[in-house]
This record gives structure tokens, C-alpha cells and sequence, in this order.
């Protein structure tokens, strides 16, 4: 284990540095289900809200941190982002929205049938075929980033002011 994809207080391996090509590969999928999520007519707004609800189910902090600040790049508010968490108790998210945070939900945890049918029946309700499929995608995609990032225990370090990611 070389000192590059190891954390040595942990001694988790960082499969994205230590299996590069795997990596890539991963970061090309994102970008063809970005595109494919474009395509659909899902807004940058939506594809990051999934994104931050798979990772608050998975409890990934490295994509928590990553996609709290794009969501705000794209648009989001403090307060949606805040009840996120809470999305189905709130009246701040719309038709389309909720369908597609209980899809990408469904996908996270398909163990849980009963949730995946509910959910794919009110989707099919409010949502196209292409926009189905390109949410179930953003949701797949985030869950294997989750993964990398638990596993490998990629940190977040703090922004300080005037910091370029801030």
C-alpha cells in the first residue's frame, strides 16, 4: 500500500487514486447521465437535489460538502437545502420534485419494495420515460461517488474565507 492512495491514520485505501482507470471510467458515466439528465429536461436545480438526498441516505460528507455547493451554484436556496432532509413534511418542493426525490430514494434502498413500487407508480404519474430514466441514473451515479468517497474516506476540510472553493 503506497503512502499516495492510503490515509495512514485510517489505512483505507483511496480506490480513486490507487485504481485511476476505474475512476475515470466512473467520472465518464457522470458526465454521460449529466447530459442524458440535460436531455430529459431535468434542471441542474433537480439532478443536484438528488444528489444531496442519495448522499444524506448514504451518509457521504465529501459529496454532502461537493453538491451543497453546487446545488447554490445552481440555484438552490438555504432553506430548501436545509428541510432537504425533511422533504416529504414541507411544502417547498414541488410535484415533480417529489416524485423524483421518492425515485432516487427508491433506488438507494431497492430492498425496500413496498417504497420502490410507491414510488415508481407517482413518478409515472408526474414524469416522462426519459425523465424516469435519467433520475434513476443521477441516483445510481451518486450512489457508486458515495461509495468511493465512505470507503475511501475522503475528508472535508474546512473553506476559509477567500479560499477559491468558498
Amino acid at each position: 500500500m503506497s503512502d499516495t492512495t492510503a490515509d495512514p491514520a485510517s489505512r483505507r485505501v483511496c480506490i480513486d487514486k490507487q485504481s485511476p482507470k476505474a475512476y475515470h471510467a466512473l467520472v465518464e458515466t457522470a458526465d454521460a447521465v449529466r447530459a442524458v439528465a440535460a436531455e430529459a429536461g431535468l434542471d441542474r436545480s433537480l439532478v443536484e437535489l438528488i444528489n444531496l438526498r442519495v448522499s444524506q441516505i448514504n451518509g457521504c460528507a465529501y459529496c454532502l460538502n461537493v453538491h451543497t455547493r453546487a446545488a447554490l451554484r445552481a440555484g438552490e436556496t438555504t432553506q430548501r437545502l436545509g428541510v432537504l432532509a425533511a422533504w416529504r413534511d414541507t411544502e417547498l418542493f414541488t410535484e415533480r420534485e417529489r416524485a423524483a426525490l421518492a425515485l432516487a430514494e427508491a433506488t438507494t434502498e431497492p430492498a425496500n419494495a413496498v417504497a420502490q413500487e410507491s414510488a415508481y407508480e407517482t413518478a409515472r404519474q408526474v414524469l416522462n420515460d426519459d425523465e424516469i430514466s435519467a433520475v434513476i441514473w443521477v441516483a445510481i451515479t451518486i450512489n457508486a461517488f458515495n461509495r468511493v468517497s465512505v470507503l475511501s474516506k475522503h475528508r472535508v476540510v474546512p473553506l476559509t474565507l477567500g479560499s477559491p472553493r468558498g
